[in-house]
């Protein structure tokens, strides 16, 4: 006879799960009851589209330090953002520097407008647990350099980087910095505006526990990058040129407004827990696991500090995704192997081949999840 085996989703790194209820009632309420685009009409559902719209625009900007609303643009996710932030803001022949830590969704297009020609890029090194001397930032300036992007947590290994010291050498040489706040936004309470960043990107669907479709990018006043993408916005529709406005500038075509319903709620069910609680919550499960996980022979954790609640390791002599599907297939335990969309880090923490195995908590977790994962580890190893 079958029986159900319990899931345990390990995998918030990826997308949050499950949703809060009262994520999950917004977004339905805006899907099934509202059912309008924002800014494209005067009657009631139409109002009240763009009524939500404005909600999450007011929330993210809470939640990224108390920014003004009005330099929020709300793209339908962080690769958009981040993408719109790089294109938007580099000119032919800048230098750019990125770190090694990042995820492809910098990586990626700074590579293809350097692969053009069109900027050139130096890639700093990481640390052997994902973190990135500011020092080596300091020593790859050029006259040109103009733009600075960093990951301000790694998605493999949880390091923070120290994005007041990057953002002060970076300001000194008149250049910005574009943070890639992806693994931060909703763990790490944001106590200055956008950390001291120029540039800040976010999803909705990770750590802040909304919903795929909507995502966040902020600059601070005085940073307007050009448009990426160029169509409706429902406003000046009389006029070919884009509006002046930060966020309409940004977000042509029809926004999920379902996500954005969602986007606000999450804001909210964030705010009346606090973000350093939610975060402190999942801190400690990846403290506990890493510890238990260093004490097995042949496991090598790697996590850099505990900022983050993220765990990455490898078993020797296992394939990583091997070790994923047996703790799915032994203990209903899901989480992420290979490589993490971060085609660098791996040379620094010796994981080429293969990659590694990345456990991520969140909000629903709990101590007998991590129990989970070390039994099947012991069993795995032999310990």
């Amino acid at each position: 006879m079958h029986t159900a085996r319990r899931r345990r989703y390990l995998d918030h790194a990826a997308t949050s799960w499950p949703k809060p209820p009262e994520v999950l009632a917004a977004w339905q309420r805006a899907a099934t009851e509202v059912g309008a685009t924002a800014g494209r009409g005067l009657y009631r559902e139409s109002l009240e589209a763009t009524a939500i719209r404005e909600r999450a625009r007011a929330a993210a900007a809470r939640l990224l330090g108390g920014v003004e609303p009005a330099r929020v643009a709300l793209p339908t996710s962080c690769t958009l953002a981040l993408n719109v932030a790089i294109h938007g803001l580099v000119a032919a022949g800048d230098h750019v520097i990125a770190t090694a830590a990042d995820h492809n969704a910098t990586l990626r297009p700074l590579h293809a407008l350097a692969s053009r020609g069109l900027i050139d890029l130096t890639i700093v090194p990481c640390g052997a647990t994902g973190f990135v001397d500011p020092a080596a930032i300091l020593a790859a300036w050029r006259p040109a350099t103009r733009i600075v992007v960093a990951a301000h947590v790694s998605n493999v290994t949880g390091a923070v980087q120290d994005v007041a010291a990057i953002a002060t050498l970076t300001r000194d040489r008149g250049g910005l910095l574009v943070l890639d706040a992806a693994q931060s936004l909703g763990v790490i309470a944001c106590d200055v505006p956008g950390w001291g960043a120029d540039v800040v990107a976010a999803p909705a669907h990770k750590w802040l526990h909304g919903m795929a479709g909507a995502a966040i990018l902020w600059a601070r006043p005085g940073i307007d990058p050009e448009p990426l993408v160029q169509g409706g916005t429902g406003s000046a529709s009389d006029s070919l040129a884009m509006p002046e406005t930060f966020g309409e500038r940004l977000e042509a075509g029809s926004p999920d407004v379902p996500a954005l319903a969602a986007l606000a709620a999450a804001a909210e069910w964030l705010e009346a827990r606090g973000v350093d609680a939610c975060g402190d919550h999942g801190r400690s499960l990846a403290d506990a696991l890493s510890q238990g996980l260093a004490a097995l022979p042949g496991v090598r954790v790697l996590r850099g500090g505990r900022a983050a609640g993220i765990v990455s390791f490898v078993a020797e002599g296992y394939d990583p995704a091997d070790v994923a599907a047996v703790l799915e297939q032994s203990a209903g335990v899901q989480v992420r192997s290979g490589f993490h969309c971060a085609a660098c880090i791996h040379d620094h923490l010796g994981t080429r081949v293969g990659g590694t195995v990345r456990v991520s908590f969140g909000p629903a977790d709990g101590g007998d999840d991590v129990a989970a994962v070390m039994a099947v580890m012991a069993a795995v190893v032999g310990a």
